[in-house]
């Protein structure tokens, strides 16, 4: 049987290396694919918000995928929601936001969940779309500054430790949420009690479920 083929879209080019680690770390037999438009997170950040052409954008992108033979999508660019939500809808193949696997990991051990990011315009939107996911919870969502700038000048250790004084800081969540693929380096080595669950691993695990069943 010819293994599945994964299609990942990707808006930042920062978020590749995590989701391909993951991939060969959890699922190596997946055939992957990459689309990168990395123009869509600088938009997204002059615009301040998401704006049709952006959508039209995304179903391009997702459209283009299905045609090519994907079994499934896999977005990487977790400040796009809405649009994700939109190639879903248009869309019969699985498609898959980058934290909807994530968020269902970190509900399986209580509702107060802390959600960090690196990327400004993520956080809104991971917000909401964390308390849609179950009426009770309670999100803790911040925002960690400079540590995607810090990644994206060639200095991962700052990156990596910015990230880690923030979850150390989240003492009464029930489990700690990195929403974006770009911070999942930070979780290697993490040796705190409280559940840190990166979302391309959970991701990656939700997609052989999927495609297995």
């Amino acid at each position: 049987m010819t293994p599945p083929r994964i299609a990942l879209i990707h808006a930042l080019k920062e978020s590749q290396l995590p989701i391909w680690d993951a991939f060969a770390a959890h699922w190596p037999e997946a055939r992957t694919t990459n689309l990168l438009d990395d123009s869509l997170s600088e938009d997204l950040a002059a615009e301040g918000e998401l704006t049709a052409e952006m959508m039209g954008r995304f179903l391009t992108l997702g459209r283009y995928a299905a045609r090519n033979g994907s079994d499934a999508i896999l977005f990487t660019c977790s400040a796009f929601g809405l649009a994700i939500a939109a190639v879903k809808q248009d869309l019969k193949i699985p498609v898959l936001t980058p934290n909807e696997a994530a968020f269902e990991d970190a509900l399986s051990y209580g509702s107060r969940i802390g959600l960090l990011v690196t990327f400004g315009p993520s956080l809104g939107a991971l917000q909401a779309e964390l308390e849609a996911a179950q009426p009770n919870v309670r999100a803790e969502g911040r925002l960690v500054a400079g540590a995607l700038a810090a990644l994206q000048a060639g200095d991962a250790v700052t990156h990596d430790r910015l990230i880690g004084a923030a979850v150390a800081d989240m003492k009464d969540c029930d489990a700690v949420v990195l929403g974006q693929f770009s911070m999942a380096r930070a979780a290697r080595g993490y040796a705190g009690t409280t559940p840190l669950l990166t979302t391309p691993v959970s991701a990656v695990t939700k997609l052989r479920r999927i495609l297995a069943a």
